[in-house]
């Protein structure tokens, strides 16, 4: 039996996250935009030797717990035990659940209605956690470090309705699991009971780091432990920093808590007014190029005798509410929650009423967006046609305050003659940038949408094949598309500077886009791209309709005399 090691530090060289990308980029465009014009004890030990998997392979009866007595020639008077080691199923129309009767762990719980990358029904035990932690559902006891005995030893296996009751006694030592389905429900019922003669032993039932689809990018980033504490009203969640200097536990009142991923979630929903306990654990897993990276792994119970309603599926809106109104609080939009909750509900509309496609619904509720911020549109692009004609007198008026020091009190004049220039023409510095900056939490909110919505996870879109994900081409065409519409954009779009610098800076703006959009999901892009297209579209018609005015009289102005030293 091997020891867990102590967990190191994540590996670092990741793709950078998106959420890291947005930041970036915005502090870059904004500093274009406004600036330039202006100046975590060791973990518990490692899980026996591999464990065998199929039915009709014998394994050798489990050896005694370290504080029992000898074995006897005979077993012990009031012993249960199996023989061999075998694995039951547990099924109904939406899960698969192998579980083998060694420990009675969960061997594969398989969503048969959703599919992995490789397009086989998805399997939320991940392959590489397994060797590294052992399977889902083993004792952990509290208190205790070290892999229990309770997770060697053969259970006996009973047949009950909906599902199956292992238990197992060795005269001193029992313990019992249960799981049971029902048709049509993505709720399992759970219990387990571990007693040491006959006083009962306080233990969680662990699911370490893998819970969920394995197969995202960023995956450590997707994962979570989680709980909702009733008293606060309010759902807290942790990766696996949060327990790096070993496991961390926290129990309440909770109306559920559990693990979760992007698009899936294993909670468990206590019975009303008792307490549940979860532990939240960082675990090393190997990712796809064999280094290891901190995943979350969690486990939940508390009690001797643990009783629960498991919810194991989709974070699916209307699924969850209709299990229960607090789950909807799995499906976090972040910040901005009011509005990608009612964006969501709009793709959904779209989707479910008219183009049966979420990457035309995504286009077409674009579209419709734009429409709404025309008016503002229309008020900006006047704003900066007006300020590309005063820029000759603007030049005029830097030109007289040339090679003053900012300290110069001069300098006051300047600006108040750069205010009374805007205040003559109706100019707002400011009124190009608007809706530019209003797109911005819809972007956020787009982002959020297809980062936590179930329903657009591996939907499809012409060549794209998961609109939630980046492009799985070589080189990803609708990334570079919108940096070519959006140099197409700004340069139809007056210039309300002229400085050089300044323009030269803003030439640079679509490359920073790309940066920002390269490795996001080709469902944000087609956002974006769908606005650029819609923007050039509205330039054209305005710069048809809406000729460009005089330009502003320059009148010359004596420059202020330096002062003399």
């Amino acid at each position: 039996m091997s020891d867990f090691q102590p967990i190191p530090n994540p590996q670092k060289g990741k793709e950078m996250p998106m959420e890291i990308r947005l930041v970036i980029a915005m502090v870059l465009m904004l500093a274009v935009l406004f600036v330039t014009p202006y100046f975590y004890k060791p973990t518990p030990e490692a899980p026996p030797k591999k464990q065998e998997a199929a039915k009709t392979q014998p394994a050798a009866p489990a050896p005694a717990p370290a504080a029992a007595a000898p074995a006897a020639p005979t077993a012990p008077a009031g012993a249960t035990a199996a023989a061999k080691e075998e694995v039951s199923v547990v099924e109904n129309d939406l899960f698969k659940i192998e579980v083998t009767n060694r420990g009675a762990l969960v061997k594969s719980w398989v969503l048969k209605n959703y599919k992995d990358s490789n397009g086989k029904p998805l399997d939320l035990v991940s392959a590489a956690a397994v060797k590294k932690n052992g399977y889902p559902f083993s004792v952990m006891i509290k208190g205790r470090e070290g892999w229990a005995p309770v997770n060697d030893v053969l259970f006996v296996a009973t047949a009950v309705d909906g599902g199956y009751e292992f238990a197992y006694s060795d005269g001193r030592l029992s313990a019992k699991k249960s799981i049971r389905l029902k048709k049509g429900s993505y709720l399992a019922q759970v219990g387990s009971e571990l007693f040491e003669g006959s006083v009962a032993v306080p233990h969680l039932l662990a699911w370490r780091g893998g819970f969920g689809d394995a197969s995202v990018i960023n995956l450590a980033a997707s994962k979570h432990s989680l709980s909702f504490d009733v008293v606060e009203n309010k759902l807290v969640t942790n990766d696996a920093k949060h327990a790096e200097d070993g496991p961390k536990s926290k129990a309440g009142n909770f109306a559920f808590a559990g693990l979760e991923d992007a698009y899936f979630a294993l909670v468990a929903l206590p019975p009303a007014g008792t307490s549940l306990e979860l532990m939240t654990i960082n675990d090393m897993i190997p990712d796809k190029d064999g280094k290891d990276e901190a995943i979350v792994g969690g486990a939940i119970g508390g009690s001797g005798r643990n009783q629960m309603s498991l919810f194991v599926g989709p974070k699916d809106y209307d699924l969850l509410k209709s299990i229960d109104p607090k789950l909807e609080g799995l499906i976090d939009f972040g910040w901005t929650s009011i509005m990608a909750k009612y964006l969501f509900l709009a793709l959904h509309y779209v989707n479910d009423n008219w183009v049966k496609n979420w990457g035309w619904s995504i286009i077409l509720v674009t579209i419709v967006i734009n429409i709404l911020l025309l008016p503002l549109k229309v008020s900006s692009l006047q704003s900066m046609r007006k300020m590309a004609l005063v820029q000759p007198e603007m030049n005029a008026i830097n030109e007289r305050y040339k090679g003053l020091s900012m300290k110069d009190p001069k300098m006051a004049n300047k600006n108040e003659e750069i205010m009374a220039l805007y205040k003559k023409h109706g100019v707002n510095p400011a009124g190009g940038c608007l809706p530019l900056v209003l797109q911005f939490p819809f972007l956020f909110a787009f982002y959020a949408v297809l980062s936590v919505s179930i329903e657009l996870r591996q939907a499809s879109w012409l060549w794209v094949s998961d609109l939630s994900q980046p492009e799985t081409i070589a080189i990803r065409i609708l990334p570079l598309v919108m940096i070519g519409t959006q140099f197409w954009l700004q340069k139809m779009t007056p210039a309300t500077g002229g400085d050089p610098a300044q323009q030269k800076m803003m030439m640079f703006m679509p490359l920073v886009f790309g940066f920002m959009f390269y490795g996001a999901s080709s469902g944000l892009v087609l956002y974006w791209l769908t606005g650029n297209l819609v923007g050039i579209v509205q330039q054209l018609a305005f710069n048809k309709m809406m000729p460009a005015p005089a330009a502003a009289t320059v009148v010359k102005a004596p420059a202020p005399k330096k002062k003399s030293k």
